[in-house]
């Protein structure tokens, strides 16, 4: 239960609060350069704890439970402060909302297809979804950090809507297989 693996994905969870933090007050460089180098960090983490686990055998239910739970905690605290400070903002709120509601609408589906015992496995565009994603938001805080590089943001901005076009493909896959199982 205490593995290094199970350890590391807990440490993503704990460390969001202070991502946020440092993200809160928009215009504070440092903060945003702070809280870039924090979330590559927590970026590493999430590549090793899975890469741990498997090379040493210590795959556990915990860590399969928490991992996905960590990056979506992640993601959705960034994207929603990022949306307060107006680093997301106009029409780039959509995209942003698209990721939010696929996150919630697939973790439930995931949810209800366990019960009835499906199994649907991340294909690889979910993983380009997801690498677009975080690069996105990496993109945006570093944005914050570097305010006189714009083109930061809009590299930020670009991917954050190619995530978001991967989320609606990834999504309507995710449920096609979940109607099949559905009454």
């Amino acid at each position: 239960m205490w593995s290094l693996p199970n350890l590391l994905t807990l440490s993503r969870i704990v460390a969001v609060p202070l991502l946020v933090g440092l993200l809160w007050w928009p215009g504070w460089a440092f903060g945003y350069g702070f809280a870039f180098v924090l979330y590559c960090l927590m970026g590493i983490t999430d590549y090793f704890d899975g890469y741990l686990a498997r090379a040493q055998g210590a795959v556990s239910r915990l860590g399969i439970f928490l991992d996905p739970i960590a990056d979506k905690i992640m993601v959705a605290a960034v994207i929603l402060i990022l949306v307060s400070t107006r680093d997301i903002a106009g029409l780039h709120v959509v995209a942003a909302l698209v990721i939010l509601l696929r996150e919630i609408a697939v973790s439930g589906l995931r949810e209800f297809l366990a019960q009835v015992q499906v199994s649907v496995p991340v294909s690889q565009l979910a993983k380009w979804k997801t690498t677009l994603q975080l690069v996105a938001l990496g993109a945006m805080i570093l944005a914050g950090a570097l305010p006189t590089a714009s083109w930061i943001a809009t590299v930020g901005l670009t991917a954050l809507w190619g995530a978001a076009v991967l989320t609606l493909v990834t999504g309507w896959d995710y449920l096609r297989v979940g109607l099949r199982h559905m009454d």
